[in-house]
């Protein structure tokens, strides 16, 4: 992901991307429980909420002209810049409907494009990082497979480090902080 310096070992930098429809949700709060708790010491980070920065819809390209995409530009750019400058990609999101958030999944359908922006070489600067989840959800753990599944896949794919994924249970905010299991496994969540 993020060019380091030769022979100096630059600071880990996380992005946590916050898909949530909600300000301060239970994904939210335990993913800042965890960063205080588990980060790696002199890691950066970084927080973005996708709905601050709202994409357009996805349009695939891949078939039409050239096959190719233009520079992105504004909230895409921003977003583009944030990850490829990140060490460590966190997904901040609730299960919605036994998977991602919309503005989360949009998100990655725009790296579809990434791949394919000449000279960007997205998947390559991507490669060695580590991907994350954190999510709340209700009801039993099972039911996150799908949002997993997605993340888990995601890494393989672009060759990142599969971090994994830590569960919340919650429903109404506030209600992950009286999740003891979530609230034990947050303080070592990002230690390696």
């Amino acid at each position: 992901m993020a060019d380091q310096p030769s022979g100096a070992e630059a600071p880990r930098r996380f992005l946590f991307l916050d898909a949530s429809a909600r300000v301060g949700g239970n994904s939210e709060q335990l993913a800042r429980l965890a960063a205080e708790a588990s980060l790696p010491p002199g890691a950066e980070q970084q927080w973005l909420r996708l709905a601050d920065h709202p994409l357009p819809p996805f349009q695939d390209l891949r078939h039409t002209g050239d096959g190719g995409y233009p520079e992105p530009a504004g909230h895409e750019r921003l977003l583009l810049e944030a990850t490829i400058a990140a060490t460590d990609l966190v997904f901040v999101a609730p299960l919605y409907w036994y998977s991602l958030p919309t503005a989360a999944k949009l998100y990655l359908d725009h790296w579809s494009a990434w791949l394919r922006v000449p000279g960007l070489d997205f998947q390559a600067r991507m490669r060695g990082g580590t991907l994350w989840g954190v999510t709340a959800l209700a009801g039993g753990d099972d039911k996150a497979e799908p949002l997993i599944g997605t993340l888990r896949l995601t890494a393989e794919y672009i060759g990142m480090r599969w971090g994994g994924v830590l569960l919340g249970n919650g429903t109404r905010p506030g209600d992950v902080l009286r999740d003891e299991r979530a609230l034990v496994a947050a303080k070592s969540f990002f230690a390696d």
